[in-house]
Order: C-alpha cells, then sequence, then structure tokens
C-alpha cells in the first residue's frame, strides 16, 4: 500500500480533510458512482452513521462492507 494521502471533502456545507491511501481513494470513488452519488454526499452519509469511530476509518470500513457484499 501507499502511503496516505489528504483529501479535502465537504460536509453539510463544512469542509474537512481526510487522509487515506490512494488505493482507499479510488475505491471510494468507484463506491460513490456505483451508487450514484457523489463524493461528498456519500462521505456526508457515512460521517452521518460513523458514531464514535474517525471519519477515515469509516471510510474504509464502507468500502471494505461493499467489496465483502460483492464477493459474498
Amino acid at each position: 500500500m501507499s502511503r496516505p494521502q489528504k483529501h479535502s471533502l465537504t460536509l453539510h456545507g463544512h469542509r474537512t480533510s481526510v487522509s487515506l491511501e490512494p488505493e482507499f481513494w479510488d475505491a471510494f470513488r468507484a463506491l460513490a458512482r456505483t451508487q450514484d452519488k457523489g463524493f461528498n454526499e456519500l462521505a456526508a452519509e457515512i460521517d452521518e452513521a460513523r458514531g464514535d469511530t474517525g471519519l477515515a476509518t469509516a471510510i474504509r470500513l464502507a468500502v471494505l462492507r461493499d467489496l465483502q457484499a460483492r464477493d459474498g
């Protein structure tokens, strides 16, 4: 895996930065496309549902769950 890269997101009108490995950014973008959602829209949904989990971790877990669902 590569080193994490920081990207800015807009969640509910507020800018925030998230650091993920490039492979996770690619998979997250693909997940947004398959759900026919914007990148920030999907991130906002994940943010709302994440509870005490950090946003970067929540995004990684969303990507993992999607991959597991496709393989399952």
